[in-house]
């Protein structure tokens, strides 16, 4: 399988070098037996699998509400292609950004291209032609779900790197959702879909649990460095 958590797989304190498992080691001791619980609740039901891929959104609040929904569902990857046009929102993430795996892009072409290396299938949430209701796609396979901005949606470069093209079955006039609602409806759907069809979710290997678990203790604590002299 390809290698698709980007978290570092080292942390660095101090110019030395510490693998996740003894940072879990040595952060496990000042951590509650009900936040490791929690802790591993979550790995349990994370997945790299399906990824979420943003472009050009200008409001923040979008976005944030967008990781919300992604960490609350249990998808641990979002890829940001950053607009030049950025409107600033009070909207935030509670948090949820502290726990996602996020990379970011000035240029669509380059980060469609690395998830493509990384073995994903591109599907864009568009109005074309060729387009069919989400229920259609199979997202137990590795999938990079592409939003657009909230005027334009997904720019005529992305559709040309698409694989699919899928839409959020409607029954009114309007024939689309805002953004984060669209969100929150599609990663519901596939959170389902891969339950129903697979078990379960969250299907992270051994390696990815061991390198998450490392940052997640390490951000349940406060200056974690201080534990690393």
């Amino acid at each position: 399988m390809e290698k698709r958590l980007i978290e570092a797989e080292k942390f660095v304190f101090k110019g030395k070098d510490f693998s996740a498992e003894t940072v879990t080691k040595k952060m496990e001791t000042y951590l509650t037996e009900s936040r490791k619980a929690k802790i591993e609740k979550v790995l349990n039901g994370r997945t790299c699998n399906v990824s979420v891929l943003v472009e050009r959104i200008h409001d923040t609040g979008n976005i944030a509400a967008v990781m919300r929904s992604m960490e609350n569902l249990g998808f641990q990857k979002i890829d940001i292609i950053e607009s030049e046009k950025t409107k600033t929102s009070s909207r935030i993430t509670i948090g949820a950004d502290k726990w996602l795996s996020i990379r970011k892009w000035q240029e669509t072409t380059p980060c469609v291209e690395q998830l493509k290396a990384e073995g994903y299938q591109i599907v864009c949430t568009a109005l074309e032609a060729d387009s069919v209701p989400m229920t259609e796609i199979d997202f137990t396979k590795p999938t990079v779900i592409c939003l657009g901005n909230e005027k334009m949606g997904v720019s005529p470069e992305l559709l040309k790197h698409a694989d699919k093209n899928c839409i959020i079955p409607t029954v009114g006039f309007s024939q689309s959702f805002n953004i984060s609602v669209a969100a929150a409806i599609l990663l519901s759907y596939i959170h389902q879909q891969r339950a129903e069809r697979m078990g379960q979710h969250g299907d992270l290997t051994t390696e990815e649990k061991e390198i998450l678990r490392a940052h997640y203790y390490l951000k349940s604590s406060k200056n974690a460095s201080r534990y690393f002299i």
